[in-house]
């Protein structure tokens, strides 16, 4: 069977692209591989493990493919397509997986040529460690990836963007990206959120605490362990939608710190049944 592209770049072979790379290779839906970063020693990582071909420090040196996969931060994505617009060939689909798809989606198809269409997604898969090194082909199985096209967006190459994620495993669901931007800020950025917080106010009020921590807080606050330039970029780049989120939690919040306060065992038990009922339909859907 004839892989979906043939020749690809993956432009910062992370977590993330590099987990794509890997999967994507081993299901066959992917040919020759190049890859770009700034890092000579992750590049290398990446070579060794089987998950590029070979190696670039520029993105004028990938040469012709099929597949741009731009897997850089949130805040550098447009600026990297701008530097790969002079050196795609006509035909070449660009895509990205970034947290945040409204400005991306809006900077991207301004930036393209219409002969390379762009496809935004963004898998919602990965833990708090980066590198090549840290690619895993089964990342996305299971995973939930959304895809956000627009009216712009080329009927053919959004079809075989999404065959790609649907190879690896991955769910797929098509969203515009102003919705994705509203639900994200809630289920992922304001987690993150929380959980620099939490653990930062913990260390401020007293570091010997951590001594009696279990598995609850390693649990809650696992991806404060994730780099905090990334999250920056993504609270920056969806602020209006995560300061909303953030405003709402904590009426939520306050409403229970309330109710604990006086005493009312009442209200603290309904806040308690809420917050176990909603945990019953997100595992529903996973």
């Amino acid at each position: 069977m004839a892989s979906l592209f043939e020749r690809v770049a993956v432009v910062g072979v992370g977590l993330i692209g590099g987990s794509l790379a890997l999967a994507a290779r081993r299901a066959g839906l992917i040919g020759d591989v190049t890859g770009v970063g700034r890092s000579e020693a992750n590049l290398a990582t990446a070579r060794a493990r089987g998950i590029i071909d070979r190696a670039a420090r520029d993105v004028a040196a990938i040469g012709p493919v099929d597949l741009v996969v731009l897997a850089v931060p949130v805040e550098t994505t447009a600026s990297v397509a701008q530097a790969l617009v002079p050196h795609l060939a006509s035909g070449t689909v660009v895509t990205d997986v970034g947290s945040v798809k409204g400005s991306i989606v809006e900077a991207l198809e301004a930036l393209l040529p219409p002969s390379c269409p762009f496809v935004g997604t963004h898998p919602i898969a990965g833990s708090e460690r980066s590198g090549a090194g840290a690619a895993e082909a089964d990342l996305f199985r299971g995973a939930c990836c959304v895809i956000t096209p627009t009216a712009r967006t080329d009927a053919r190459a959004l079809d075989r963007v999404e065959a790609l994620w649907r190879g690896v495993g991955a769910r797929v669901r098509r969203m515009a990206p102003a919705d994705h931007d509203r639900a994200l800020a809630w289920t992922s950025h304001l987690v993150h959120a929380l959980a620099y917080t939490l653990v930062a106010a913990i260390d401020a009020e007293d570091p010997n605490r951590f001594a009696l921590a279990g598995p609850s807080l390693r649990e809650a606050t696992r991806v404060a362990g994730s780099l905090p330039e990334l999250w920056r970029d993504i609270f920056l780049a969806n602020r209006t939608a995560v300061s909303e989120a953030i405003a709402t939690f904590s009426t939520q919040l306050e409403r229970l710190r309330a109710a604990i306060a006086a005493g009312d065992g009442d209200a603290i038990t309904r806040r308690l049944e809420a917050g176990r009922a909603g945990r019953r339909r997100l595992e529903s859907e996973q």
